[in-house]
């Protein structure tokens, strides 16, 4: 049997079926810059051992219509795990980027459990047990959480004590973790799924309990030096003397986390100020159950809750502004938890922009809200997984996937 080898093989072709779901040859030979009659070797290579299949005609310019390929969506699978300060989130997802099981939510406090990485590891444990699909079928497990995430040593170290969180998770669950910051991962969402495209310098705003940050530079998904960069909520921009949770005073977050828009909903709400809200409605549940609350009161009309969100995007308006005069980017998406609550944040944004930005330099950026929200980080945390995929484990799995079909 003559394995399919990965690096001059399947590499390209597989991760560009994945992120476009299906594609003529000829758009494959593009992509991966090989020649046509090279491409459709590598694709009838594949297509035989079942890791390919024929997905009907393209729409035609003129002429005939060419045939589209796709992944066998269930060639192999990646665990997707989005962590907030509260709740993990975790889903299995095909190779068509579909989930294969429901989400699966746990509350799992991140500042306040010391054993959080065992509490997380046997939560992810117990959920691919429970899911019926084998191990040696799940590619990677991608986790995105917030903090100092190094990606390369896989250590967040807004831990105490700083474990490497992919070796105790790997080592538990037997499966290979890929773990980055929530914001990058985000912004590798937008740029693979989402609104970014093939835009070449854009901003992912991460819309949160903090406000996150993820960079497409020339491209490419930026990092920094040490896989630090992106800490947008951390820019010290008020004299308000207000303690931020990064132990510092006066940050972005402080004036604009979604944090900060139910303390101030609650405050004005006991000085009288008329609303549809209620303080019994807002404190009912938790976090995320009274921002959906203020987010659905804004959504109505309510006067209260539109302009408390209008304060919070004039100052990450202002906060872009720093970035349109440091990095000039083309687009500026508003993603994460907090775009949910829509068009509301776009005008604040622009006016603080139009306030604080050179004309020069902002008259070319864009503002839109994602349409993944809340999704993206789990659409990232899958993409992670596929982005860390090398060719010794491509061949393993196309191995495994050929044994498979004898069966």
């Amino acid at each position: 049997m003559i394995a399919v080898k990965t690096s001059d093989k399947a590499g390209g072709i597989f991760k560009e079926l994945y992120y476009h779901k299906s594609m003529s040859c000829l758009d494959l030979s593009k992509r991966i810059n090989k020649s046509l009659p090279n491409t459709t070797m590598r694709l009838n290579e594949l297509m035989a051992h079942g890791i390919v299949v024929e997905n009907g005609y393209a729409p035609s310019t003129g002429g005939r219509k060419p045939l589209v390929y796709s992944l066998a969506s269930d060639f192999m699978f990646t665990l997707a795990v989005a962590v907030d300060q509260f709740v993990v989130r975790m889903v299995l997802m095909n190779m068509q980027n579909q989930q294969v099981s429901r989400v699966h939510e746990a509350a799992i406090n991140f500042y306040e459990n010391p054993d959080y990485i065992n509490d997380l590891a046997d939560e992810i444990e117990n959920y691919v047990t429970a899911s019926g699909i084998y191990k040696n079928r799940i590619a990677g497990i991608g986790i995105a959480m917030p903090g100092f995430v190094d990606p390369k040593k896989g250590v967040n170290y807004s831990f105490e004590g700083s474990s490497s969180i992919t070796s105790v998770v790997s080592q538990r669950v037997g499966i290979k973790v890929y773990i980055d910051n929530d914001s990058s991962v985000i912004g590798l969402a937008e740029q693979k799924f989402g609104e970014v495209g093939d835009v070449n310098n854009a901003m992912v705003i991460n819309i949160g309990w903090g406000v996150g940050l993820g960079m497409i530079l020339d491209g490419q998904l930026f990092r920094g030096a040490s896989g630090f960069a992106g800490e947008f909520s951390h820019i010290p921009m008020f004299s308000n003397n207000k303690l931020c949770s990064c132990g510092k005073h006066g940050c972005l977050e402080t004036e604009s986390s979604l944090f900060v828009i139910l303390e101030k909903a609650k405050e004005r709400l006991r000085k009288g100020e008329p609303s549809s809200l209620s303080m019994a409605e807002i404190e009912k549940g938790d976090f995320e159950y009274s921002f959906r609350v203020v987010k659905e009161a804004a959504q109505r009309g309510d006067k209260l809750a539109i302009g408390l969100i209008s304060e919070a995007g004039y100052n990450i308006g202002r906060g872009v502004a720093v970035l349109v005069h440091l990095l000039n980017p083309e687009l500026i998406v508003l993603s994460g938890r907090g775009a949910s609550v829509g068009r509301i944040w776009e005008a604040p944004i622009q006016q603080a922009m139009n306030e604080h930005c050179i004309p020069r330099l902002s008259e070319n950026t864009k503002i839109i809200v994602s349409k993944l929200g809340h999704q993206a980080e789990l659409l990232g945390a899958a993409a992670l997984v596929m982005e860390g995929f090398d060719e010794h484990h491509m061949d393993s799995f196309i191995e495994s996937y050929k044994r498979k079909l004898t069966v």
